[in-house]
Parts: C-alpha cells; structure tokens; sequence
C-alpha cells in the first residue's frame, strides 16, 4: 500500500513538472508566432525559432534552397531570419522570460519542517507547516510585474528580429555595390592592359614617344592597384554579408546578382514620419514598458515600506509520556532601524531615471526619423542626377575625345586623363544608388527601430585625387 501511494505521488510530481515546462512552451510559442506575425507585416518576412533538431534542418533545408539561386535583397533577409545564430539565442532568452512568467503563475509553496530528538530515554517530534502570508497577499502583483517583464522580453526579441533584418539589407547592399564596383574596375583594368601593350608595340616600331608610352603603362599599373583595393573592399563587405546570414563552409560561396536594381522612377512621399517613429519604435515600446513596470514597483515598494516579510505557520509537538501539544506561529520584521525609507527612495528614483530616458528616446525619434527621410530624398535626387546628367554628359565627352584622338586633334595625355575622370564618374554613379538603397533601409527602419545617424552609417566614398585612383581600404 505504501508503494503504491509513493508511486501515485511521483506521477503527480511528474505531471505537475510536465504540465509546468508546457506552459512555459505554451507561453514562448505563442510569443514568437507573435513576433513572426508582426515581423511579416513590416518586412513581408517572417522569422523562425527551431527548438528540435528537426526543425532546425528543415530551417536548413530552407536556406539551402535559397542560397541555390542568385541572393536576392528578400532571399538574403530570410536566410538571415532562418540561419542567424545569434537570433535563435535572442529567441532562448524569450523562451527563459516565459519560463519565469510559468513560475511567476503559481502561488508560493508551502514549507514543511519535521524534526526527531531522542536521548537520555526522552523522546520529542515536532512538525511545522509555514506558509508566506505576505507572498500569498502580493502574489497577483508579482504575477502582473513578471507578465509585463515577458511583454517586454518579447519586445525586445522583436527588435533584434528588425535590427537582423534591417543589418541585413544594408549588408547585402554594400556587398552588391562592392562586387559591382570591383567588376567595372576589372574591365577598366583590362582595357589598360591592352592599351599599355599596343603602347609597347608602337613604341618598339617607333610610332609611339617614350612619354606617351609611360603614360599608358602607369595608368595600367594605376588601374591595377585600384583593381586590388577595389576586390579587398568586396571580399570584406561580402565577409560582412555572410556573418549576418550564418554560413560557413561550402555555403559561403553563394552568388549575388551582378549590379543593384535600377532606380525608380518616383518615390512616394512619407507622411507622418514622426508621428510614427514615436508610436512604432520598438525601443521607445520597451522603455514605456520598463517604465510601467518600475511605476507598479514602485508602489509595492510604497505598499511594503514597513512589512516586508510575513510568515504563518502551524505547530504540532510530541513529547514522550505527554499528550500532544499544537499552536502557530507569526514571523515578522520589526521596523525599528530599516524604515524602508530608503528603499522607497531608490524606487522613486530609478522611476524617476526611466521616464526622463523615455522622453530623450522620443526626442531622438523624431530627430532620427526627419534625418532619414530628408537623406532620403536627397539620396534619390543625386543618383537620379548621375543617372540622368552626370554619367550621358560624361560619356559624350568621351565620345567627342577618343574621335579628336583618332583625327589627331588631341594627346594620349588628355584621353589617359579622360578616362581616370570617368572611371571617378562611374563609381560614384555606383554608390549614389547603393547610398540611395541604403538610405530607403533606414527609412523603412527608422519607425520600427532606432539607429546611428544617417551620415554616420555611410560607407566611405571612392574619390580621385591628384589624377590617382583611390578606392575605400575599409
């Protein structure tokens, strides 16, 4: 009969456990769905938590068949969602606040106490039942504190879900640009190279000056070290891109499209942007509910200021030769030196701490999100002028002087310098649509998460000075 009833009693343990660790999953599954729902209508991607080995390869299975095909800018973001360690720890610590909020649930436990004494042929047991009066008493706002600790776990796991995402376009954007550059500088550098050796020939014949030949192997040789830098500067924005999706070994040698999208015609107008950078934001979201909750701690800390520990517990006695004796017990802290002033004081401060961090967040909000949308349009202006202006008049004077060289009209010192000038030309046409690209992600991104400054998040330029190529080293 005993084993039977201590077998009984571990299947209860075991199912209380069981029905526990359920509702925590309970809590963490529902979380994320929400998070993926929320995900999928700001970016059109969802993210994915895998909590099996199963499901982590069919994840992997996902972004393999992704990364088959050439990376577009949404494939890359779902691969990045799908395969990104650093998020799926991002989703473990929500899965750890909502097994807090599972305990946080549950009433405060009872204590038992047994004790056995014998000696001298005297005999005494005494058994003692406690319980936490005070935590029964505020268990219902430890309850509505621990569930808005979860809310803002999952606003933060939100966040981390759009800054991955966020990360993500911009990466794959510098590394498209990066690639693009790298390859027109490679057809220059060839070009050069031909040049340079017709060059040679003419000179051996004697129909070319000693000058005029220097000149075309130094810009050669130019071209060349450009090419270089050009490539290095490729491979680490590449590098960049990789980290973010998650891969190594054979994976990272995925394919990117050759050249960015071409420019729109018309951008849309953004109205409001202010408005809901402040209501969106995530991190102003987080702070309001930190805020909240350290407002609802501070009035519990008001509320306990003098009490905060309360016991009741029931006694039971057996003594050898008596009867048994029984009674209770009440333990209590008495406020004779700690007040809890103190206490109080600190609560009201670290309030105090939050609402002014709350109200600087939402200044730079609305600063952020007019410095967004201002480098925006101007993004769009200046690429649109390379597009339309710089790059045809450029290529129309380079028309007008290779004929004047074939009619003998010019030097090979003015088309060598005509062609440094229009290689400048062409990379900056490049990075004025990758810095329009760039500036459309965090304008997309500036009411859902904050940032650096616009101007700070650039890349460096591509410049030429003094007649010599010069790519970013960076």
């Amino acid at each position: 009969m005993t084993d039977h009833r201590s077998g009984l009693s571990r299947l209860a343990l075991a199912a209380l456990a069981l029905s526990l660790s359920a509702c925590a999953a309970t809590f963490r599954d529902d979380a994320i769905e929400e998070i993926s729902a929320t995900t999928r209508l700001t970016t059109g991607i969802a993210a994915s938590y895998a909590t099996s080995e199963r499901e982590r390869e069919a994840l992997r299975a996902e972004a393999q068949s992704l990364l088959a095909q050439p990376l577009g800018l949404d494939e890359a973001t779902r691969v990045a969602l799908l395969n990104n360690r650093g998020l799926q720890a991002s989703f473990a610590e929500l899965g750890i606040a909502a097994a807090d909020l599972a305990a946080a649930s549950r009433p405060p436990n009872p204590g038992f106490a047994y004790s056995k004494i014998m000696g001298s042929g005297e005999l005494e047991i005494e058994r003692q039942v406690s319980v936490n009066v005070l935590g029964y008493l505020l268990f219902p706002i430890n309850y509505l504190i621990e569930q808005r600790r979860f809310e803002q776990s999952k606003l933060i796991a939100a966040g981390k879900v759009l800054q991955l995402a966020a990360d993500t376009r911009r990466a794959w954007i510098k590394a498209v640009a990066a690639e693009q550059i790298a390859a027109y500088v490679e057809q220059t550098k060839d070009a050069a190279e031909a040049q340079a050796l017709l060059a040679r020939q003419m000179r051996q014949v004697g129909n070319f000056s000693a000058l005029d030949a220097a000149r075309q192997q130094a810009f050669y040789a130019e071209a060349a070290g450009l090419l270089a830098r050009a490539r290095l500067h490729a491979a680490r924005e590449r590098e960049a891109l990789t980290r973010l999706l998650g891969l190594w070994g054979e994976n990272v040698a995925f394919t990117l499209p050759p050249r960015l999208p071409e420019l729109p015609e018309t951008i849309d107008d953004v109205a409001d942007i202010e408005a809901r950078a402040v209501a969106a934001r995530y991190d102003i979201q987080v702070a309001k509910s930190d805020t909240d909750a350290l407002r609802k701690s501070l009035d519990l800390s008001r509320a306990t200021r003098f009490v905060n520990v309360l016991e009741a517990g029931y006694l039971s006695k057996t003594e050898r030769a008596s009867a048994p004796q029984s009674g209770f017990e009440v333990a209590f802290e008495v406020p004779i030196f700690d007040l809890g002033d103190a206490r109080v004081s600190r609560a009201e401060q670290t309030y105090m701490q939050a609402v002014n961090r709350l109200a600087e967040l939402a200044v730079n909000a609305r600063s952020e999100a007019r410095t967004a949308y201002v480098a925006y349009r101007t993004a769009y202006d200046i690429a649109r002028h390379y597009r339309d202006e710089v790059v045809p008049l450029r290529k129309r004077i380079s028309d007008e002087l290779l004929l004047r060289y074939n009619g003998m009209l010019v030097s090979v010192f003015e088309l060598l310098t005509d062609a440094r000038e229009q290689i400048a030309i062409v990379v900056a046409a490049i990075e004025s649509s990758r810095d329009l690209r760039l500036a459309e992600v965090d304008l997309q991104f500036v009411t859902l998460i904050g940032g650096a400054a616009v101007d700070e998040a650039r890349p460096s330029r591509t410049v030429t000075s003094g007649g010599a190529l010069a790519v970013p080293a960076h």
